[in-house]
């Protein structure tokens, strides 16, 4: 039998009672009071530069403005009109980076930053629990449009071309839509929030899902093409890097991606096996998300193992912070060398340390350092699984793993557009995949229109 310190996988270390506080909302709502002084605190510039900030444009004092007259429909209206999904996104964009960060009340002798996020969570909260509609989809046009992918680029598309009068049909290889807003983002952040508003974006009407459908399998690009008038590809990342070291296949070695994916699924948290022992290899959102919630669980101790330094993780400092409260071992310069056994089981993990050359390359120290562990969760990145299944001699142009788009989003392939994840960009956020299909549309708009 493995030694019992190298393999205690178990579900249940934390009662019921302290999982609901682990995973409760990481930043509850604000009150009616409580946003009408955060309102107050907006200079209303004329030229905001927190609009520039927002990849999909948001007035931003406009809606504060609304906010501040206790006109929820307007500022709603105003957000949701420019990010169709703005109440994930006042959930889980780093506004510390983008909106927030550019606010013109960053200055030493102020406390913080106008309170964006919040304020946009408060006027879109409206919308959904009162389930109040706010756009009308225009007379048919006849046009039929296939959205390959469910998740945030996918959505704010279809939604865009319903707006307009198409017919759209979503195709979704997961059992529910949302795409990384329902399975890739941390539990405590959205709890039930990504299906909520799925429902009130898809009550425009004109859309259909279909889910269950993976493209390279039962889907087929060139009969999308043929049976529709135009085609969008929101198909994300669904690759896995892998770490290409000894013992990567061993028990207890999983991505960090499925780790999330079923935490976020799980009707019950006790029911979620957690070592006791956990290390997170990577420093994006992903590794962050993994390795705070593996604390959250019950793990005794998680660390998250990075091989450049902390300002060049793509996760934000204020996550990074957000980690080490939480009880996460965050340490840096250090590469994985190998995974270590007992009895076919994951026991730990080696790496070596690491620094940078006169020329800025990354080597290895000779320095090593063991960590014991009993789970070892990757999250070094997501590539693209290509989509060039049956379209014969003409086939989607990749370049350095996306998939090639011009200013309007169209692809190498006549009919077919792409944004999101799977064409890369400023940034690997939800508010720039909404971005991405929301011009996305606008393109495939025109060019039927004038078909």
């Amino acid at each position: 039998m493995p030694r019992k310190e190298f393999a205690d996988i178990a579900a249940g270390r934390l009662p019921a009672s302290a999982l609901a506080d682990n995973y409760a909302d990481i930043a509850p709502p604000l009150d009616r009071q409580t946003a009408l002084i955060a309102a107050q605190r907006c200079h209303f510039c004329f030229d905001a530069p927190c609009i520039a900030a927002c990849p999909t444009g948001i007035d931003i004092p406009q809606f504060i403005r609304s906010i501040a007259t206790d006109n929820l429909r307007g500022a709603a209206e105003e957000i949701l009109g420019a990010n169709i999904l703005g109440g994930m996104c006042s959930r889980v964009c780093p506004t510390e980076i983008l909106c927030e960060g550019d606010c013109v009340r960053n200055h030493p002798h102020e406390k913080a930053p106008v309170a964006i996020s919040a304020l946009q969570r408060y006027a879109t909260d409206w919308v959904f629990d009162t389930n109040t509609p706010l756009f009308e989809r225009a007379a048919d046009t006849g046009k039929k449009v296939a959205v390959v992918g469910a998740g945030p680029a996918g959505l704010a598309c279809a939604h865009a071309l319903s707006l307009a009068g198409h017919r759209v049909t979503i195709f979704d290889a997961r059992p529910r839509a949302g795409g990384l807003n329902e399975y890739g983002i941390a539990r405590y952040k959205v709890l039930d929030f990504a299906a909520r508003e799925i429902e009130w974006l898809l009550s425009i009407g004109g859309i259909d899902v279909q889910n269950g459908k993976t493209l390279g399998g039962n889907l087929n690009l060139a009969e999308l093409r043929r049976d529709f008038d135009a085609v969008f590809l929101g198909i994300g990342l669904t690759g896995v890097n892998a770490l290409g070291i000894d013992g990567e296949q061993l028990a207890g070695v999983r991505n960090a991606v499925d780790f999330i994916a079923e935490l976020r699924q799980a009707a019950d948290l006790a029911k979620l096996t957690v070592g006791r022992r956990v290390v997170v290899i990577g420093g994006g959102n992903t590794a962050i998300d993994a390795a705070v919630q593996s604390r959250k669980l019950g793990a005794e101790s998680v660390s998250l193992v990075y091989r450049r330094g902390a300002p060049t993780m793509s996760a934000t400092a204020v996550e990074q912070e957000f980690a080490k409260s939480e009880g996460v071992n965050v340490i840096c310069w250090a590469a994985p060398r190998r995974i270590l056994a007992h009895d076919g089981a994951v026991s730990g993990i080696e790496f070596e340390y690491t620094q940078l050359d006169d020329t800025g390359r990354l080597l290895g120290t000779g320095d090593m350092l063991r960590l014991n562990a009993d789970v070892v969760l990757k999250a070094i990145g997501q590539v693209l699984v290509p989509a060039n299944d049956g379209a014969g001699a003409d086939v989607l142009r990749i370049a350095k793993g996306r998939i090639v788009v011009n200013a309007d989003h169209a692809t190498s392939l006549e009919k077919v557009y792409a944004g999101g994840d799977c064409v890369g960009g400023k940034m690997d956020l939800t508010v720039q995949a909404v971005e991405d299909g929301k011009r996305a549309a606008r393109s495939i708009d025109q060019k039927l229109r004038r078909a």
